[in-house]
C-alpha cells in the first residue's frame, strides 16, 4: 500500500502535537499516547500496512518540522513516542486478530473431526480453510512417543516440508489430542505419503495411519476415525510398520467385530497350549513369528534366535497339543486366525 493511500484520519492531531512539543519541550500526555494506540488498532483492523503507516507519520513530521533552533531533540523524542504508541496499538490488534483466527480455526477443526456441526454450514466454513468437502478426502494421523501440539518444533518442521512441496490451499495440517493430522484430497495420496515420511523423520518412533478416502462433508471424520482405529489396532497387534493404511488392515476389524466368536476360536484352538511346560506364551510367540515369517522355518528361527531344529520341535509340540499342524495348509488358516485373535484379545495375559 502506498503512502498516498493512507487516510489522513490516522494522523489526526499529530502535527498539532508536534508543534506544541517543539514550543514547550513537553512529552506526549497519556491521553495523546492512548489516541495513537487506538488509531494504530484501527489501522490494523482496516488492513493497512505498518510500513506505509510509519512512512506517513515520518512524512507528516517532516512537513511540520519546527524552525525554532534547539527544538529538534524534543520533536524527535515526540515522534519516537507517537510512532511507538501507534505501532504498539497496531501490533496489539494484530495479536488479537491472530488469536481470533486461531480460535475460529480450532473450532472448525473440532467440528470437522467430531462431525457435530450442520454439514451444510460446515462445508461453507471449510472453503475458508481450503477444503472443498464435496470432494473425497483422506486423513493421515501421526502418533509419536511424545504429544504433538500446534507450533511445536516437530509440527512446524513437518508443516514446512509438506507445504513447501504441495499446494497449501487444498491441505489442512493441524493437531488433535497430541497427534499430528494431515487432511488432503482423496486423489492426492502422494501428499499423505510425504506427510508420513516427514513425520517419521521428524520424530523418532512416530507411526502414521492413513484412513481411506471418503466422500462428502462427513468424509473427513470417517477417514479420521478409521485412521485412529488403525493406530489402535496396530498397537494391539504390535505392528512395527511406520506407515499403516486402513485399506490394508480391513480384515482385523472384521475379526474383532464378534468378540465372543473370536474368544471361542482362541479358546478352542489355542487353549490346549496352556498345558505346555512354561505356559502358552512361548509357543504362541513361536506361532506368531512363524506366520509373520511367511511360514519359512529358517527365517522364523533366526527371528527367535533359535536353531531350525529347536523351532521344528516347538512346531511339533504345538501340533501334538492342539491337533493342528502349522505346516499343513489345511490347518494353517484357522490356526493363524486364532493367533491374530489372541493378539487382539491380549490372550493369555487376559482371560477370555
Amino acid at each position: 500500500m502506498t503512502e498516498q493511500a493512507i487516510p489522513e484520519h490516522y494522523l489526526d492531531g499529530y502535527a498539532h502535537t508536534l508543534a506544541e512539543v517543539a514550543a514547550t519541550g513537553r512529552r506526549l500526555t497519556r491521553e495523546e499516547l492512548a489516541v495513537r494506540r487506538s488509531l494504530g488498532e484501527e489501522a490494523a483492523d482496516a488492513g493497512h500496512g505498518l510500513r506505509a503507516l510509519v512512512v506517513a507519520h515520518l512524512s507528516a513530521a517532516r512537513a511540520a518540522w519546527p524552525g525554532t533552533p534547539g527544538s529538534a531533540d524534543c520533536t524527535l523524542a515526540a515522534v519516537q513516542q507517537a510512532v511507538d504508541a501507534f505501532a504498539e496499538g497496531y501490533e496489539r490488534a494484530q495479536r488479537t486478530a491472530v488469536r481470533r483466527e486461531e480460535a475460529t480455526r480450532r473450532e472448525f477443526i473440532d467440528d470437522l473431526l467430531y462431525g457435530r456441526s450442520d454439514l451444510g454450514r460446515l462445508s461453507e466454513r471449510a472453503e475458508r480453510f481450503g477444503l472443498r468437502l464435496s470432494r473425497a478426502h483422506a486423513v493421515a494421523v501421526a502418533e509419536g512417543p511424545t504429544p504433538h501440539t500446534e507450533g511445536d518444533p516437530v509440527t512446524r518442521q513437518v508443516e514446512r516440508a509438506v507445504l513447501a512441496r504441495f499446494d497449501a490451499r487444498s491441505i489442512l495440517l493441524t493437531t488433535k489430542n497430541g497427534r499430528l493430522l494431515c487432511v488432503a484430497p482423496g486423489d492426492e495420496d502422494d501428499v499423505l505419503t510425504h506427510f508420513a515420511k516427514q513425520a517419521y523423520a521428524a520424530a523418532e518412533g512416530c507411526r502414521v495411519a492413513v484412513g481411506r478416502a471418503q466422500h462428502g462433508p462427513g468424509g473427513v471424520v470417517q477417514s479420521y476415525e478409521e485412521a485412529l482405529a488403525t493406530l489402535e489396532m496396530a498397537a494391539r497387534l504390535d505392528l512395527n510398520e511406520p506407515l499403516l493404511r486402513a485399506a490394508d488392515l480391513l480384515v482385523y476389524p472384521v475379526l474383532a467385530r464378534d468378540r465372543q466368536a473370536m474368544a471361542d476360536l482362541v479358546s478352542h484352538t489355542l487353549g490346549p497350549l496352556t498345558a505346555a511346560r512354561g505356559g502358552p506364551q512361548p509357543l504362541l510367540d513361536t506361532l506368531t513369528t512363524y506366520f509373520d515369517s511367511g511360514c519359512v522355518a529358517a527365517e522364523a528361527a533366526r527371528r527367535l534366535s533359535l536353531s531350525v531344529r529347536a523351532l521344528t520341535y516347538r512346531l511339533e509340540r504345538i501340533h501334538k497339543l492342539t491337533g493342528a499342524d502349522p505346516a499343513d495348509p489345511a490347518h494353517r488358516y484357522p490356526l493363524q486366525t486364532a493367533v491374530i485373535g489372541a493378539r487382539l484379545l491380549d490372550w493369555p495375559a487376559k482371560p477370555l
